[in-house]
């Protein structure tokens, strides 16, 4: 651990009896890909430790990198996954039939993208804002899908400047995002500005309870800094007025809530119904030790048998003389390749679908990254699947690579050839 815990404030609560849970020591920034150019270059790594605070129940990393170091030019862009598009596209259409939306609703969303989310309302002439601090991305939604977007962060003083300009949301959308924010006060007061008195807030984020169960040590990167249990996220909002009025557990992203917030004074006065899920959710945390260290401690040990058992059947494939690639330059396979140290002595290359990210370097590796295309003319016997998160999606656009005989191996839980 390389920080001093005890003058470390919680990131939600501002308690510094922080524990540590787990360090994958310094590591380059998991979404920083490299030109051929900069592969000469010094490369910055950071450190990556996680902690839990006992009093809110908040697991966090210590490490704050700046906003703009990360996010001012962006890779990841949503709407190269179809998993994401068709995810987007059924809760918009929930949310427009059971909240009667139409042309005098406003939907926003935080951290918008290249508007992936929006267009869909857009599509049915509802209103909407979005809120992008990628400069290019913002470009892209506002140019090719015409979303109205704020190339700016989100905070409570960008909520009242929104608010002085009249507007207020029906809606909030804010898809793991929330893990992003270093300033959470700041972001929930801002949510609770900009909301109509009976608005919705529609929040997605991963799960640390399934981070921890199934050993997704990977989600951890330094744009994550927090990783929510339902017990966390209720502490956070009724420090700002506002109330949990539903919550659903979903699979996307290897496990996520979805939790909706509304202004207490709206429950209190019957515009929101409070769902039983929510009681159910938090008793079961309870029951389970969410709230409590003992739940997080064997943690590390877990992620060192994972590392042991992938790297054992790697060796084992190499020295029987097979060639293996990777799919997916995203965050979560550089938090793998830099912690496990997989590089070019075991990945020939690394291979994604987004145009953006081809002809780059991955960050610490430094793997050439190239389409897809590139399984079908090289055809290497193995291909390690890093974005195992969208491995349904992967497998059916890579069916004729296995129908060639190529075979993928899943890194996590218990590393297996399929």
């Amino acid at each position: 651990m390389s920080i001093d815990l005890s003058v470390f404030p919680c990131r939600s609560c501002g308690q510094t009896r922080l524990t540590p849970v787990l360090s994958l020591g310094d590591t380059p920034l998991a979404n920083a890909l490299l030109t051929q150019a900069q592969l000469a270059e010094p490369e910055g790594t950071y450190p990556l430790d996680l902690v839990f605070c006992p009093d809110c129940c908040l697991v966090q990393i210590t490490e704050t990198v700046p906003p703009e170091t990360l996010f001012g030019n962006y890779f990841y862009f949503s709407s190269f996954s179809d998993t994401m598009l068709r995810h987007a596209e059924t809760l918009v259409g929930q949310l427009v039939e059971r909240r009667h939306l139409g042309p005098d609703s406003l939907c926003v969303e935080i951290a918008s993208n290249d508007g992936y989310l929006l267009q869909y309302y857009h599509q049915r002439d509802i209103p909407v804002l979005g809120i992008e601090p990628a400069a290019n991305i913002a470009k892209v939604a506002q140019e090719e899908r015409g979303i109205r977007t704020r190339c700016e962060f989100f905070t409570r003083e960008l909520a009242e400047t929104l608010v002085a300009e009249g507007l207020h949301a029906d809606v909030i959308h804010a898809n793991n995002v929330m893990a992003h924010v270093a300033d959470l006060n700041g972001f929930m007061a801002g949510i609770g500005q900009l909301l109509k008195h009976a608005g919705l807030a529609v929040i997605e984020a991963p799960y640390v309870r399934d981070m921890i169960e199934h050993v997704e040590f990977d989600t951890i990167y330094h744009e994550h800094l927090c990783y929510f249990s339902l017990t966390a996220v209720d502490h956070l909002v009724r420090r700002h007025g506002l109330q949990l009025v539903d919550v659903e557990r979903l699979a996307i992203h290897g496990g996520s809530l979805r939790f909706v917030i509304g202004k207490a004074d709206a429950v209190t006065d019957g515009r929101h119904q409070v769902s039983p899920a929510v009681a159910q959710l938090l008793a079961e945390e309870a029951q389970l030790g969410l709230t409590h260290l003992p739940y997080y401690r064997n943690f590390a040990k877990h992620v060192e048998q994972l590392r042991t058992g992938l790297l054992d059947v790697l060796r084992e494939l190499k020295a029987e003389g097979r060639s293996i690639a990777a799919y997916g330059a995203s965050a979560k396979g550089s938090t793998l390749l830099n912690y496990f140290g997989i590089g070019a002595e075991t990945l020939d290359f690394v291979v994604d679908r987004s145009t953006v990210k081809q002809g780059h370097y991955t960050p610490g590796t430094h793997l050439l990254i190239e389409s897809p295309d590139q399984l079908m003319a090289v055809r290497p016997d193995y291909v390690l699947l890093l974005t195992w998160n969208f491995a349904e999606e992967i497998m059916a656009q890579q069916a004729a690579y296995r129908e060639q005989g190529g075979r993928f191996i899943m890194p996590l839980s218990q590393p297996h050839v399929v």
